[in-house]
């Protein structure tokens, strides 16, 4: 699918060739130096000249007067030179052409087949087992999954994989726990709850007797021995832990191809080591083995501890070469908290130096920390806030409200559901995933503005409209403001994709969606649809109605959000 910009980029281009005054220059390049202006009296497009004018040697009006007649196609229907800038109008024909095409393709309108035959595998949520599912997981469980979506919508094969945190000293811990004060009776009804319980009551003890550190220590060594005992309640532990999750991942419409965790790769693990003894890349410092990273400004990559066991590092380039090996990735894309952002640059390094060509592919997608209130997440503490109790709040909230609005609603439930878990999400994903957020509440349960359900409650209306009519599918004169800037809005949906995925971006779409929606409100009480004067303008404003249908429909999809057809 070919974007505006990018054929007027293609334009424009052609006219520098002609000129031989690309100097480098491609498609892609000119495309991204497009503007949208501030005023529409400036025009729907605008093209800075002056990031050519040293290239050319020219001034910058000379420039803009030059290029103008490059983008005299029919999807505009005027340009103005204003200073250093072309700026383009859009033609009404466009428009109805756009509109036509949206609705020709429904839900496959602002699909790309550019990742067909290409896989991606993606590497998110990942909680630890036996803690609990909270606020702090929300990041890279939505974001993770969006990316997903995105290059899925770009023609890719995705893998999701679940990389679970299945191993560790926790587990030498919790087994002390559970053997001291736990019974099985009390697990099987509290499930993970109950395990968080006993993780927490073991950290309060060890205050009072650090020896049970050590007892937990022990435990784990005789779990890597493959102990019976303790195999089986470490299987356990994660049973109840997944089951618990899987709840979560369902509100959110969200499944997974692999849960392989940590403990997947112990057995893979010798032979990264074997690997960089081999090639030289391993030396001992202190007593630990690692990899020295000073000549690229970084610490070193520890590979082995002192007592010979490994460290994250290890685990996660024995994961990166099982997965280039079984998946073939074009890209392996890790979200994780941007705290972790010098970890991945360390170990995406030592691949590089061990030879690996596809260590370019791997990709760290980094997202701010979260807090309540302005306090730290701590599960030992248990100052957490978990995603089942905060959905629950929004879901009670919504119910409430579509009580009092539609008390005849069937689907009251489901509904409230895809609403209450749809607004926590919206509310997550407004924000750029860099950002580090402190999540009051009262915020994120706030039904008025640019929230998730005013978006979901804008769907319903365009569902409600094309439930009480259709149209002839004739696309008739646009005779409103109103109408031309929606289809604009509209048109723009295929560059969002891009820009979200080239970014590794979900607020975009979620941005966008905002933009969707307060484009056609103002529509809405700015025309009337079904009441039109004329069949032709109806069916016309039915039609616009439908396109915002179907961009909106995806678009919740591509964030992790059930779109609902009545609130």
């Amino acid at each position: 699918m070919l974007t505006l910009k990018k054929k007027l980029a293609e334009a424009i281009l052609c006219t520098l060739n002609e000129k031989n005054d690309a100097h480098g220059l491609d498609a892609e390049a000119i495309s991204g130096m497009f503007e949208y202006p501030p005023d529409k009296a400036m025009g729907d497009l605008a093209f800075p000249c002056f990031k050519l004018s040293k290239a050319l040697r020219a001034a910058p009006p000379q420039i803009a007067a030059m290029l103008a007649d490059s983008v005299s196609i029919p999807e505009i229907s005027r340009t103005d030179i204003a200073g250093g800038y072309l700026n383009m109008f859009i033609s009404d024909a466009y428009l109805a052409e756009r509109l036509g095409k949206i609705n020709e393709l429904g839900e496959d309108y602002g699909r790309f087949d550019f990742g067909k035959g290409k896989r991606i595998v993606l590497d998110y949520s990942s909680p630890n087992v036996a803690k609990p599912f909270h606020i702090g997981h929300l990041g890279t469980t939505v974001i993770g999954h969006s990316l997903k979506m995105l290059h899925e919508f770009a023609g890719y094969e995705c893998i999701g994989i679940n990389h679970l945190g299945d191993w560790g000293t926790q587990f030498g811990k919790l087994i002390v726990a559970f053997r001291l004060w736990g019974n099985r009776e009390a697990i099987e009804a509290g499930g993970i709850d109950e395990l968080v319980a006993l993780y927490v009551k073991f950290h309060e003890e060890a205050e009072n007797d650090p020896s049970l550190n050590d007892r937990a220590r022990e435990e784990f060594t005789k779990l890597e021995h493959f102990d019976s005992e303790n195999i089986a309640l470490w299987k356990w532990f994660i049973e109840i832990s997944i089951a618990e999750y899987q709840k979560t991942y369902k509100q959110l419409g969200i499944e997974f191809d692999s849960y392989n965790g940590e403990s997947f790769y112990s057995d893979k693990m010798p032979a990264i080591v074997n690997e960089l003894r081999e090639k030289e890349l391993m030396t001992i410092d202190d007593g630990a083995s690692i990899v020295n990273l000073d000549a690229y400004n970084m610490g070193p990559c520890l590979i082995l501890k002192r007592d010979g066991s490994t460290l994250y590092p290890t685990r996660d380039i024995a994961a990166a070469k099982y997965r280039k090996e079984n998946y073939d990735f074009e890209k392996c894309i890790y979200v994780t908290s941007a705290g972790q952002s010098l970890h991945f640059a360390q170990w995406f390094k030592v691949v590089e130096l061990m030879g690996y060509e596809w260590a370019r592919d791997l990709v760290h997608v980094p997202y701010g920390t979260v807090s309540i209130n302005g306090e730290k997440l701590a599960t030992r503490t248990g100052n957490v806030i978990l995603l089942k109790d905060l959905f629950a709040m929004s879901i009670d909230k919504v119910r409430g409200i579509i009580k009092e609005k539609n008390p005849e609603l069937a689907e009251n439930d489901e509904v409230a559901e895809a609403v209450g878990v749809g607004a926590i999400v919206f509310h997550y994903l407004s924000n750029s995933r860099i950002k580090d957020i402190n999540f009051v509440l009262e915020d994120a349960l706030s039904f008025e503005g640019n929230t998730g359900p005013y978006s979901q409650y804008t769907y319903a209306r365009t569902c409600s409209i094309l439930e009480k009519a259709s149209s002839e599918g004739k696309i008739g004169a646009l005779t409103d403001e109103a109408e031309r800037e929606l289809i604009k809005v509209l048109a723009r949906y295929p560059e969002r994709i891009l820009d979200a995925i080239g970014d590794y971006e979900p607020m975009i779409i979620t941005r966008y969606i905002l933009d969707v929606c307060n484009s056609f409100n103002r529509f809405y009480h700015s025309c009337k649809i079904i009441g039109a004067d004329s069949e032709d303008v109806r069916d016309t404003r039915i039609d616009i109605t439908s396109a915002v249908n179907s961009v909106l429909k995806t678009a919740f999809k591509l964030i992790c959000i059930k779109p609902t057809e009545k609130i």
